[in-house]
């Protein structure tokens, strides 16, 4: 989405169970830490299907419960025509609570953690004009991104236990950074009457974890395939001296390597509709502001969201 920053407010998803209560061993802690960079490699992309998720178990199990919450702002933009160099920025938050089960004879109880994480990614490309109309745009991307956790387990378990996974579950963390590409088709159909921008977008990164707990260490390929149209037009109302123009939406996307079926869906789609204002008759940083609203969905899961982007 050239020259816009966008961020979504909110969108609520109903899926089937992320996965079942585990039995707290090693084993199970590390292919959780893989799990949650599966989960991180959602957020590093900029997509509007993902830009905001609230997932619940839908099991409604105190033994089995496994939610997940995320939320994006990014945006990129070209320099300019005569300097073609794009750039883009992504700044994210998720939480992801597993819920980890404890076996002591005979006796099992649930240990509910949160695992808090952040990530931040940027990427640096280069348009090649094709037509008048249609741009190549190669990224390079590079992220960042921490998994911190909490644990909030009953102290008769903690106090009998010790070892690298309770030191990880409290208080641990897990440090990783990414590198990969991507590899944009733009176009741009500008005319007086209407807007039309499509962009068609392969990405694909590794992230991996260093500097972290020693009883984690994960990693994860993140790979995604995204369409993404929008059309702008006047609606024949003027505000700010300018005309107000109302906005359709259109975005899927198909997740791909370790971000395939993690969440329970493979694709997900998003259509929208909104308001577009032009503040560009005064002297102002931002040029325009859009508000949409988009219904999501995909197999098993669907939902709402408000997004709010603005233009320089």
């Amino acid at each position: 989405m050239s020259g816009a920053l966008g961020a979504c407010l909110g969108v609520g998803l109903a899926s089937a169970p992320l996965a079942q209560g585990l039995r707290l061993t090693k084993d199970d802690l590390q292919k959780r830490a893989n799990g949650v960079l599966a989960l991180m490699s959602f957020s590093i992309v900029p997509d509007i299907t993902t830009s905001s998720l609230s997932i619940g178990s839908g099991g409604g199990s105190t033994t089995s419960s496994t939610d997940f919450y995320m939320t994006q702002l990014g945006g990129g933009d070209t320099v300019s025509k005569t300097v073609p160099i794009y750039l883009e920025g992504v700044l994210a938050g998720s939480r992801y609570d597993p819920t980890f089960v404890a076996t002591q004879g005979a006796e099992q109880r649930p240990i509910p953690t949160k695992w808090n994480s952040v990530s931040a990614t940027g990427g640096i490309g280069w348009d090649f004009k094709l037509t008048d109309e249609l741009k190549l745009r190669p990224i390079f991307n590079f992220a960042l991104g921490n998994v911190t956790s909490d644990l909030r387990a009953a102290s008769w378990y903690v106090g009998q236990q010790t070892g690298r996974d309770i030191d990880f579950l409290d208080k641990g963390s897990l440090n990783a950074y990414g590198l990969g590409g991507s590899l944009m088709l733009d176009y741009e159909h500008y005319r007086p009457g209407y807007e039309v921008d499509v962009e068609l977008r392969y990405s694909d990164m590794r992230l991996k974890s260093f500097d972290s707990s020693a009883a984690v260490q994960g990693r994860a390929t993140a790979q995604s395939a995204n369409l993404w149209a929008r059309y702008r037009a006047p609606t024949g109302a003027m505000l700010l001296q300018r005309p107000l123009r109302y906005v359709l939406e259109l975005t899927h996307s198909e997740f791909l390597g370790d971000q395939r079926g993690i969440l329970g869906f493979d694709r997900l789609t998003s259509v929208g509709v909104g308001l577009e204002l032009d503040s560009s008759a005064y002297d102002m940083i931002i040029t325009r502001t859009r508000l949409v609203g988009r219904y999501v969905f995909g197999t098993n899961v669907s939902g709402f969201s408000v997004g709010l982007a603005v233009s320089f």
